[in-house]
This record gives structure tokens, C-alpha cells and sequence, in this order.
């Protein structure tokens, strides 16, 4: 992975359920919460992506594959049906879109509790499905905590890699004045999944993805990456290409925008010139996150399948 400098960024969130069909649940007395699955028991059924370039700006918004890699649409498991040969073939394919957008665009993976979890569990299901991640395991930058080269965790950085307890996702975004978890959270992702209910999911990873983002940008401004007028064009530039996407509309609305844009208030956002969130596809089906927003073909620079963002 290249530096930072000049880099891009892909900030991931992952939705996951268990893997039934591989791991039996635990018996637990009533009453007791359920045991949290092994990082290999954890089927991966939504990547929600935010695409930022060197400078910040919005490039895409979406989810890896789209309604065809749906829980039923794609022969996964419907209410009450156990998981299996189809719900492997969906995850299969998320999976190999991923990766094969990261080896190709090569950017800087943004995530929060990413370290720990989300990128150990796309190992584990690669592993599980033979897809290979060599820009996983032959970039040092990506799994080394201390650098920025392949991956920041904003949780493992804000934690200042666990010299302090640890903050959740909902309270670190509260304290810069995003709103936390909107409606859904964690514990009904698996009942919506059995449910049907993926697009409800796919939109709380979104919402997710949305906050690690501007969160990433207010820990850019922490560490005088950026300064405080640019971080305030940055993040005003974020909140009005999102303002145009209902699929994050009630994290948009919920947000404390005086206090998140408050540094640099002073100095006036440079405009938006792209006015809208035109370039941010609705889903990243195969190839899609790699297409141009201007609608060129795909070049070495784009998304997973770049012929194309939701915990």
C-alpha cells in the first residue's frame, strides 16, 4: 500500500450474522445474553464502502454487490431456513469483490474496531471460501497497528493503541456531534436477515460508514493533518453530497452541525463543484465501484468492479 500522502481512502464497516452451518450456538441459561461467535464463525452479508480521494472528497457511497446478493434474492436463507450453499456463494462474492478492488485501487482502508475485527473475520471467510488476499498478507502497512500506510482504526488510534479503555463507535460519533446509532443496531441484524429485511441492513451499515467517515475526518484535524479550515471545507463538503442520499437521511438530519463543523467556522467551505451526489451509486454491484463518476471506463484507480457504502 502506498503512504497516506497522496493516498486514498475506503472506509469499511461489515454486517455479519452466524454461521450456522458451521458453528453450533452454545446452550446459555435464560435469561443470559447469547455468546458472541469466533471471528471464523461470522458470515459476512453486507461490506458497506465510502470511497474518499486524496483530498477528502466523496468518490462513492454504497454496498459491495447489491439486492442480486441479497439474503433471498440470491438463494441465501429466507425466515426461519438455516444458512447454506447459497448464502456461501453470496459471501464468496462479496468477498472477491473486495478484495479485488483493494489489490487494484490500493487504498488506505479507514475502519473503527477494523483491526480487531472486521479485517480479521474477511481473512477467516476468505480462508473459508479460498479467495486469496495477498494485498492483506504482503502489505505490512495493513495489518501493523502503528502505521498508516495500508489502515487506520480509528478505534485502536483513539484509544491511543490501548494505553485508554476503549470507545465505542456510538459514543465516539456522539462526542463530535454525530447522532450514534439511528434505529437500528447490532443486535437485530441477524432477525432482519432471517427476516428478508437486507436493504434495512444495508442502510444501518451505511449509516455506520457514514460516521467512521466523518469521524475520520475530525481525527485528520486531531492529529493537524488537516487544519481547521480546511477540515470545516471537508466535512461541509461531506454533509452536502450526503444531504442528497435518502438512504443516510436520518444520520444526515440527526447530526450536531454546529458542533461538528465548529473549527474552521470561520473560514468559508470551498464549494462542492460537483453539486450533488451524482458520482455515488444506490449499490456497488460487480465492477460498479470502479466506474468514473463522469461515467468513463473503468481505469486502475476504481472500486470493486468500478463498473460502482452501511454497523
Amino acid at each position: 500500500m502506498a503512504s497516506h500522502r497522496g493516498a486514498e481512502y475506503l472506509v469499511l464497516d461489515l454486517e455479519t450474522i452466524p454461521d450456522t452451518s458451521r458453528w453450533v450456538r452454545p446452550e446459555t441459561p435464560m435469561g443470559t445474553e447469547a455468546p458472541f461467535p469466533p471471528a471464523w464463525a461470522h458470515r459476512i452479508i453486507v461490506i458497506g464502502c465510502l470511497w474518499l480521494d486524496a483530498d477528502y472528497r466523496l468518490k462513492r457511497l454504497g454496498v459491495i454487490g447489491g439486492a442480486e446478493h441479497g439474503a433471498v434474492d440470491a438463494g441465501g436463507p429466507g425466515p426461519g431456513r438455516d444458512d447454506g450453499a447459497g448464502a456461501d456463494r453470496t459471501e464468496a462474492a462479496l468477498l472477491t469483490e473486495l478484495s479485488r478492488f483493494v489489490g487494484k485501487a490500493r487504498p488506505v482502508l479507514v475502519t473503527y474496531n477494523g483491526r480487531i475485527f472486521d479485517l480479521p473475520v474477511i481473512a477467516l471467510r476468505a480462508l473459508c471460501h479460498g479467495i486469496a488476499l495477498p494485498w492483506y498478507y504482503r502489505e505490512r502497512g495493513v495489518r501493523y497497528r502503528y502505521s498508516e500506510d495500508g489502515h487506520i482504526d480509528l478505534c485502536d488510534w483513539l484509544a491511543d493503541h490501548g494505553a485508554t479503555r476503549y470507545g465505542s463507535l456510538d459514543a465516539l460519533a456522539r462526542l463530535v456531534g454525530l447522532p450514534g446509532k439511528v434505529g437500528v443496531d447490532g443486535s437485530q441484524v441477524e432477525g432482519l436477515y432471517r427476516a428478508g429485511q437486507l436493504r434495512a441492513i444495508q442502510d444501518y451499515c451505511l449509516a455506520d460508514v457514514v460516521q467512521t467517515a466523518l469521524l475520520f475526518l475530525r481525527f485528520r484535524l486531531l492529529q493537524g493533518t488537516l487544519a481547521p479550515g480546511p477540515y470545516h471545507a471537508a466535512a461541509h463538503a461531506l454533509l452536502e453530497r450526503l444531504g442528497h442520499d435518502p438512504r443516510v437521511a436520518a444520520v444526515v438530519a440527526g447530526i450536531d452541525r454546529d458542533h461538528l463543523l465548529a473549527p474552521g467556522r470561520d473560514q468559508p467551505p470551498e464549494p462542492d463543484g460537483d453539486g450533488g451526489l451524482a458520482g455515488a451509486a444506490a449499490t456497488l454491484a460487480p465492477g460498479e465501484l470502479e466506474r468514473d463518476p463522469d461515467g468513463d471506463a473503468p481505469s486502475d484507480g476504481d472500486l470493486p468492479g468500478e463498473r460502482a457504502a452501511r454497523r
